[in-house]
Parts: structure tokens; C-alpha cells; sequence
């Protein structure tokens, strides 16, 4: 038997039993943890109201053998919230389905559980610190961080140069397939002609410049919101559910 302690984010809950749940974390230190929290579900438990989806904590862990992530559940045996975001996410339907959104891509991204994912942590726990304090648009942190991920992740999309041939842009067509923008002579099929100023905002979002994103028109806001969504389905084979609720303005 040992003991592990690790900060997380709590991605999600299922129900078990009559009093219990289980708790899917994205940890600093072992990636993707699933563990049995006892006794969570009860009205008077403080330990379960610290373990709600977008909470922050500070998770204490009893495994079986000398692995966190092994044959059995863990069970976590203690947490102590580190930020609640959710207060400032649950409260505001757009922050809502886009802190979703937010989860599920982390959770996607996460496939192998105990395995480090400290970039993936560190953009979620950045992301939902954003978005609860609404620094910034819900649909541009979300868009933000979808970029983000897909970048840490191996897949950061070109939107300067040719994503084929590497020939300085700006370039006009973009494919999904291809990783970006790509120039005339490496069109492809399936490409399409997106406006400058939403290459411009995904750029922006990607590098983190928020005046360019901020000030960005709507359509041009809601037409790169689309790239967005169709390079991630590329990417993880099979789209996100929680983005259709997501609102573009």
C-alpha cells in the first residue's frame, strides 16, 4: 500500500454505488488519474463539494503497490482546493460549455492514464483560471486553448507558412489535412480560401497576442472558430460533443 499526493484539475464524475463516485483528475505529476472517492455523494460532505468538475485541488491518493495507476482504483482519501473555478465558470452558461469543452479536450488528450502530461496540465489550469475570471470572449479562451493543446500536443497548425513547402506567407488556402496554410502550389483538395483576419486571430490566439483577439469582428471571430473546430476533429479523429453547445457570437 502506499500514499501519493498531486495537484489536479478534476475533469469529470461518475456515480457509484449509493454513496459514491468516481473522480477523473488531470494531475501535474501522473497525467490522467481515475480514483474512488467514498462517501461523496452524501449531503453533508465537504470532501465531495471540493471534488466537482473545474476545482483545483490538492488530492491525496492510497494505491495498491508501489504505482499510483495500476490494476485497482486508487481511492482518494483527502483533498484541499488549491482554486475553485468553477464558482466563477458554473454560474454563466457561455463559460459553462466552454470550461466543458476545455475538460473534454484535456481528457482526449490525455489517452495513456499515468502518464505525465505537465503541458496539458499547465494550459488547462491556465485556461480555466482565464475563463473563470473572464479576462477575455468564453469562445476566444476556448479557441485559445484548443490551439494550444493541439500544439503541445504535435499538432500546431501553420498560419504564416506553407505548412508542405515552408515557403514564406502570407499563403491564402488552408487545409486541415496539410497542417495550416499552404501556398498555390501545394493546394490540395478539400482546401479553402479563409479570410486574412481570421488566419490573423488564430495567430493571435496561438501566440497570445489578445489585442489583435480582442478587437476581431465577429464573423471573423466565428469563421476561425470553425477552422478551429475542424483541425481538432482532424486531429482526434472524431469531434468534441461538448462543442455544439459551445456559443460563437
Amino acid at each position: 500500500m502506499s500514499l501519493f499526493r498531486d495537484d489536479g484539475i478534476v475533469l469529470r464524475t461518475q456515480k457509484l454505488g449509493e454513496a459514491d463516485r468516481i473522480i477523473t483528475l488531470l494531475t501535474r505529476g501522473h497525467g490522467r488519474v481515475r480514483a474512488v472517492a467514498r462517501g461523496v455523494r452524501r449531503t453533508k460532505s465537504k470532501f465531495g463539494a471540493r471534488l466537482e468538475p473545474f476545482s483545483h485541488v490538492d488530492v491525496q491518493f492510497f494505491a495498491r503497490g508501489s504505482e499510483l495507476v495500476g490494476r485497482g482504483l486508487p481511492l482518494c482519501t483527502q483533498s484541499e482546493t488549491i482554486a475553485p473555478y468553477g464558482g466563477g465558470i458554473v454560474t454563466d452558461y457561455a463559460r459553462y460549455t466552454a470550461g466543458t469543452a476545455m475538460l473534454e479536450t484535456a481528457e482526449r488528450f490525455t489517452d495513456h492514464e499515468g502518464e505525465p502530461a505537465v503541458q496539458q496540465y499547465l494550459l488547462l489550469v491556465g485556461g480555466l483560471r482565464t475563463l473563470a475570471r473572464g479576462e477575455h470572449a468564453p469562445h476566444l479562451i476556448l479557441d485559445a486553448f484548443l490551439l494550444r493543446s493541439l500544439a503541445v500536443n504535435g499538432y500546431a497548425p501553420s498560419f504564416e507558412d506553407c505548412a508542405k513547402c515552408g515557403i514564406h506567407g502570407p499563403n491564402r488556402f488552408f487545409s486541415v489535412a496539410a497542417g495550416g496554410v499552404i501556398c498555390g502550389d501545394c493546394r490540395v483538395p478539400g482546401s479553402v480560401v479563409p479570410s486574412p483576419e481570421a488566419i490573423g486571430l488564430l495567430s493571435a490566439l496561438l501566440t497570445g497576442d489578445w489585442a489583435t483577439a480582442d478587437a476581431c469582428e465577429p464573423r471573423h471571430v466565428r469563421e476561425g472558430g470553425g477552422l478551429v473546430s475542424a483541425y481538432l476533429h482532424w486531429h482526434l479523429e472524431r469531434g468534441l460533443r461538448s462543442l455544439r453547445y459551445v456559443e460563437k457570437s
